[in-house]
């Protein structure tokens, strides 16, 4: 489907007009229809075949136009026009964290500033502060920003390495010579920024797969081209390293390519107190300096022979490696099946893509057994926080809702807004009314770390709060995490019996693996949720998943795992 492309080039589009000036409701336009496009059920090349364009909200004339020549040719005059007017890198700058598309303008007009290292020159030499609105501490931010942005560059998100990763293997999976595949590294792990891609191939045609493998329409350019081993640059900019090994050593091949370097350090030791060698070749017997095979079809043998049960591999990290090579057994950790529903979504009551009876049907389709449609309350208003009259609307939907439905519950929710002072949205009697309260902090990252631990605990010791949302406020490339005392809250939450979310949505993953797992030791409950604002992102509930198991959770650690009837009562307050 192009309807990703398309709304990535329309709201490029909007942004560059802001920055050239033009009026707010023309930008604007651009910027909606984007949003529309995005949240799509339908492929959008196949409602221009049909002429039925127009029936996207916010799709006018001469945005309908621009769609067609772009599905059509590949290419968007207009837009192209429009770069040599205002410099296509001055998006760069808008994407940093605190400037936006006024600041950019500012900045272009009247000191040239075209690109981030511009940005960056024109902040350290103090250029920025003979503008008008610019302060220090804005600099400061700004500078910030930069390196948050260029991180994010270097590294992608646990969702798009999935994605690119899925594409390349899933060509490597069509050659007929590929016999067993898997993606290694970081990726394999589960981590939250991902650099390189590493896919291990096993093959008796090392060079049939490398020749089709760089040979991929995704390639822009060709790093290394070897028989065992190639390397690729996709069109993204993303490196993809493919190992292609025989199958004697294909267990053992993607043991050491999985990693970590310190959990490798780790079999190497003991491997070397049981008179063995391990490598990616396999594992050996070593006796008077001559070496005997003993193992590396698979990773369980290469495990079997070295005394260790298997473990997962999103535990191979450097935290919890006492527990790993502790000789007691690995706990049974989460599973994506041992979900049974979702406890943070949102709907058209606020800035949801799509009503709750479709949310619900999206969640039925995934065999869930119940969803929390829990939308903004209403300070949040750029988000479209929900009135109490609006409330009560929803609310008797929700009811006719489950009036109807069989064998789901739709549970009323709520994601109330912790403000700066750390008070809460909705009085205590409307707090009532909701099934599910989550308690999430969206505004005042920069104060002072007591504040915010403040904030969070008040919220916590609140009768009504279950659940605290994205609890670290981090923005995989956007966004530091803002600084509170990690360990009080966890405390608060433990003795209260409100869960830390883990929020799947692949731009955030908060809480991360190393919070996961350092909560989970002070008797930290969790709940996994993706933040869903389209019936899309259910599916980043893997996500979630994954960050739960490499923090070492099990299935009794997350609330939503239990049937809706044993959820209900482990919400209770203590």
């Amino acid at each position: 489907m192009k309807n990703k492309e398309v709304a990535e080039l329309l709201n490029r589009m909007g942004d560059l007009l802001q920055i050239k000036g033009e009026i707010v409701f023309k930008t604007r336009a651009y910027h909606k229809a984007a949003e529309n496009i995005e949240a799509l059920g339908e492929d959008i090349a196949e409602l221009e075949a049909q002429g039925r364009l127009s029936e996207i909200p916010g799709v006018g004339a001469a945005i309908q136009a621009k769609i067609q020549e772009y599905l059509a040719k590949g290419k968007m005059t207009a837009y192209e026009e429009l770069t040599k007017e205002v410099p296509e890198t001055l998006l760069d700058i808008v994407n940093i964290p605190t400037v936006g598309p006024q600041k950019a303008k500012l900045f272009y007009e009247k000191l040239n500033v075209k690109t981030m290292e511009d940005l960056r020159r024109a902040a350290e030499a103090g250029k920025l502060l003979t503008l008008p609105g610019i302060k220090e501490k804005t600099v400061e931010n700004i500078l910030k920003g930069i390196q948050i942005v260029a991180q994010g560059q270097e590294r992608m998100n646990l969702g798009k390495a999935t994605d690119v990763a899925e594409e390349i293997i899933a060509l490597l999976k069509a050659i007929p010579e590929v016999r067993r595949i898997s993606p290694a590294g970081s990726l394999r792990r589960g981590m939250e920024t991902i650099g390189d891609i590493d896919i291990l191939v096993e093959s008796g045609h090392p060079l049939k797969v490398m020749d089709a493998f760089v040979n991929f329409p995704q390639v822009k350019k060709v790093n290394a081209h070897g028989e065992t081993k190639s390397s690729i640059l996709t069109k993204d900019n993303v490196q993809v390293d493919l190992r292609v090994v025989d199958a004697k050593s294909y267990g053992a091949a993607l043991l050491y390519f999985t990693g970590s370097k310190s959990f490798n350090i780790n079999l190497r030791q003991i491997a070397i107190k049981n008179n063995m060698k391990i490598s990616e070749y396999g594992v050996f017997a070593v006796t008077n300096d001559k070496e005997k095979y003993l193992a590396g079809k698979t990773e369980e043998e290469c495990f079997a022979v070295l005394g260790l049960a298997c473990p997962p591999p999103e535990l191979r990290e450097e935290f919890g490696e006492e527990e790993l090579f502790s000789g007691k057994k690995i706990p049974k950790i989460v599973e994506l099946k041992d979900i049974q529903g979702e406890l943070h979504v949102h709907s058209t009551y606020s800035d949801g893509r799509h009503s709750i009876a479709q949310m619900v049907e999206a969640a039925r389709r995934r065999g869930y057994s119940y969803l929390a449609i829990s939308d903004h309350s209403p300070k949040l208003r750029v988000a479209g926080g929900v009135s109490v009259a609006d409330l009560k609307k929803k609310k008797k939907e929700i009811d006719n809702l489950n009036s109807r439905l069989k064998g789901f519950r739709v549970l009323l929710g709520t994601e109330l807004e912790i403000d700066t002072e750390g008070n809460l949205d909705y009085n205590d009697t409307i707090l009532k009314w909701f099934d599910i309260v989550v308690a999430s902090i969206h505004s005042g990252f920069n104060q002072p770390p007591d504040q915010l631990t403040k904030r969070l605990v008040n919220a916590i010791e609140h009768p009504c709060v279950n659940i605290i949302g994205h609890p670290t406020g981090v923005h995989l490339g956007k966004r530091e995490p803002y600084q509170f005392d990690f360990n009080k809250v966890c405390q608060a939450a433990a003795e209260h019996n409100v869960f830390l979310e883990i929020n799947a949505f692949p731009l955030r993953l908060d809480l991360n693996s190393h919070h996961v797992y350092y909560a989970r030791r002070q008797g930290v409950k969790f709940a996994i949720n993706t933040d869903a604002h389209h019936i899309d992102h259910l599916a980043y509930m893997k996500y979630g998943v994954t960050i739960a198991r490499r923090g070492w959770l099990t299935a009794e650690d997350v609330l939503n795992t239990r049937n809706v009837t044993e959820l209900l009562k482990m919400l209770k307050k203590k």
